[in-house]
């Protein structure tokens, strides 16, 4: 390490220069999986902050929410499995409201479930609604923005119901739009409002049944419950729609950013190193051991990747304080370290050419080209 310090200090020029690339490099790396990881998680928010590991669809709705119609009868038979209090229905529909408050219009996930059961929504600011609350909402917090505050009357486009935000929720979305939180019994009047040859008694239908259960229990209920599948959340998760191609195009991105990095990171060493040969050929003809010269070469990738990526995540930290709030962008300590762990590795995987190259580099040959 002596040596690799040493040769930094007296080249401080090449080396600042190449510390400046992988700064940007590192950067642009850590910037795109914050904004991919900000994408996925305006997708997923909802499903993924639910208090539920499992799933009950439709079995022929390819493990889709919005293609599975379940009624009382699964729902009843999946409960006498699992408990009232660990089965929760959870009824869906994508769709538009306008507010006069703030003349605008807003696309939004409704969200229909029970109020006292697993997927009642945590209100951080204003007030919850019971299962008897008529015409009241819960919306996500990111509605603000479009001018629906608590107290705003929100109209359904589809329907023409009217509702009343009682209280926000915070990090629920769905399918990157803001989830509105209602009741069964509202639901049931927007169900019939669309089909009008419903009758008042009969119970609108749901999409899902969330559960918090063990995997026997799973067992139990996909052999007594005829017509359904039990999924678990992450294949929930990606089969939302869009949420695999989306994350697979931005994935392929960031693996082709690493490569990127790595490979131009090899190749500025390498060059480095065949401008040091007869420099290493008469440390060799020294006597210094190959496993030094080489400690050296990865010492000088390692310090340099380290301090970049430092001041990267600085940079990063930096450039989401100032990005507006429409702009999803998220970093969370497990993908920074991943993250940086990669970056790191990347780096000192290129490194291994120069290194292969000093190894290959014959004294007296080196010695020879010198004293020439």
């Amino acid at each position: 390490m002596f040596l690799a310090l040493r040769e930094m200090r007296h080249s401080k020029a090449r080396y600042l220069l190449i510390m400046v690339i992988m700064l940007l490099v590192s950067f642009l790396v850590l910037f795109v999986t914050g904004l991919a990881r900000g994408l996925a998680y305006a997708n997923i928010s909802a499903i993924e902050n639910m208090p539920a590991n499992y799933y009950v669809v439709q079995k022929d709705a390819d493990q889709t929410f919005r293609r599975s119609q379940l009624t009382d009868a699964e729902l009843n038979s999946v409960r006498a499995v699992v408990g009232d209090n660990n089965a929760s229905s959870l009824a869906l529909q994508m769709s538009t409201v306008t507010t006069k408050d703030a003349d605008t219009k807003a696309d939004v996930t409704f969200f229909a479930v029970d109020m006292n059961g697993l997927l009642a929504p945590k209100v951080i600011e204003g007030d919850k609604i019971t299962n008897d609350t008529q015409g009241s909402v819960i919306v996500d917090r990111d509605l603000e923005q479009s001018g629906i505050m608590i107290g705003s009357t929100i109209q359904d486009q589809a329907t023409g119901k009217e509702f009343k935000v009682t209280g926000y929720v915070e990090n629920s979305s769905y399918s990157h739009t803001p989830v509105v939180y209602i009741n069964n019994k509202d639901w049931q009047g927007m169900r019939q409002g669309v089909n009008q040859a419903s009758e008042a008694t009969s119970g609108a239908p749901f999409n899902v049944i969330a559960l918090n259960a063990n995997a026997g229990q799973v067992d139990k209920i996909s052999a007594s419950t005829k017509n359904v599948e039990v999924i678990t959340q992450k294949e929930a998760i990606s089969n939302i729609p869009g949420y695999s191609s989306e994350q697979g195009s931005l994935l392929m991105m960031i693996a082709f950013l690493f490569v990127i990095a790595g490979f131009v990171l090899a190749v500025f060493f390498y060059v480095i190193t065949i401008q040091k040969t007869s420099q290493f050929g008469i440390l060799k003809a020294m006597g210094t051991k190959m496993s030094y010269l080489a400690w050296s070469v990865v010492g000088q990738v390692m310090i340099l990747a380290i301090a970049s990526l430092s001041i990267s995540l600085l940079l990063t930290f930096g450039m989401n304080r100032v990005l507006p709030d429409t702009m999803p962008f998220q970093l969370e300590p497990s993908t920074i370290l991943l993250t940086s762990g990669l970056f790191v590795g990347m780096s000192l995987l290129g490194s291994l050419i120069s290194v292969a190259k000093v190894a290959k580099v014959d004294a007296l040959e080196a010695i020879g080209r010198a004293g020439a």
